[in-house]
């Protein structure tokens, strides 16, 4: 597990998938333009799980974030009258989005920062084109008003459930989140502080997950690993356990007639394995 793996699942996003190379590509490259992640993946809000995630693993001083889909400003206070100019004319009101951006290019002005926006698809296509042009010129026009973001230290992350407008995503790197941990990890023994004898366990799960679909990440495998110690005595409580705990897991395949086979062999594996244990195990939980 690489350094960033370790600290976006300390912030709530665990995947057996890296996406260092992907960071590395997009900070990495010479340009005076604003730099974008296009976050991409299924229609579920993993998406967000992971910008916010990465936003904290980098350790930026400013993270802001905007959802399109946002009805109100759940940070409003108090509702201000509007403010005057030098005639006495009140100017027109600022919408959240727009005081979200000009905050971000002002912040970057002298610390790293970071602008997360969500649900994009839900935005007025004239939002698409002014988000390409922030992007190209580092510019935000809001109010009559020019923000200025500094290039090198702002940080867009897009987020939407479909296509960006095309000059938009050709600014962007695309980075696709997978609704679970699809990289397959070969989990022995001893990552988990145990003997030898739990191969047998080892090897007929990952058949089992392999027929499921799904690759558990460390702490999902950990989790079952305990419940076996202390728990797990029949199918029924493998079934419970497993779809409990791993992320990504067809609930209805947990009865079909296929995979009843790979479930029974799991379980004389664990009858096997816990009738070897001679250490009297004690749940850490009671």
């Amino acid at each position: 597990m690489s350094a960033l793996q370790k600290k976006m699942a300390e912030y709530g996003f665990e995947s057996n998938d890296d996406y260092e190379y992907h960071v590395r590509c997009l900070l990495s490259r010479p340009t005076d333009t604003i730099r974008c992640f296009n976050v991409q993946g299924e229609s579920d809000r993993r998406k967000t799980a992971f910008a916010n995630a990465l936003a904290n693993a980098l350790e930026f001083p400013h993270v802001l974030y905007y959802d399109f889909t946002q009805v109100s400003d759940p940070f409003a206070k108090a509702t201000l009258l509007p403010s005057k100019d030098e005639n006495g004319l009140a100017e027109k009101e600022v919408d959240v989005f727009d005081r979200v951006v000009s905050e971000a290019c002002a912040f970057s002005e002298g610390d790293d920062t970071i602008l997360i926006i969500d649900q994009l698809q839900v935005a007025d296509f004239r939002d698409h084109i002014r988000l390409y042009e922030f992007l190209k010129s580092s510019q935000w026009l809001c109010n009559g008003t020019n923000f200025v973001a500094n290039p090198e230290r702002l940080l867009l992350f897009l987020i939407a459930e479909g296509a960006l407008y095309h000059s938009l995503q050709k600014m962007s790197f695309r980075v696709w989140v997978n609704a679970s941990s699809g990289k397959r990890v070969d989990y022995k023994p001893e990552d988990f502080a145990l003997s030898s004898e739990a191969w047998g366990v080892m090897e007929t799960l990952a058949l089992l997950f392999e027929k499921l679909g799904v690759v558990p990440t460390f702490s999902e495998y950990e989790k079952i690993i305990h419940d076996i110690h202390f728990y797990i005595r029949t199918i029924d409580y493998l079934k419970y356990s497993i779809y409990g705990w791993t992320e990504g897991i067809e609930q209805s395949l947990l009865d079909s007639a296929e995979l009843q086979p790979f479930f029974a062999k799991v379980m004389i594996a664990i009858e096997s394995y816990i009738g070897m244990d001679e250490v009297e195990l004690v749940d850490p939980m009671m």
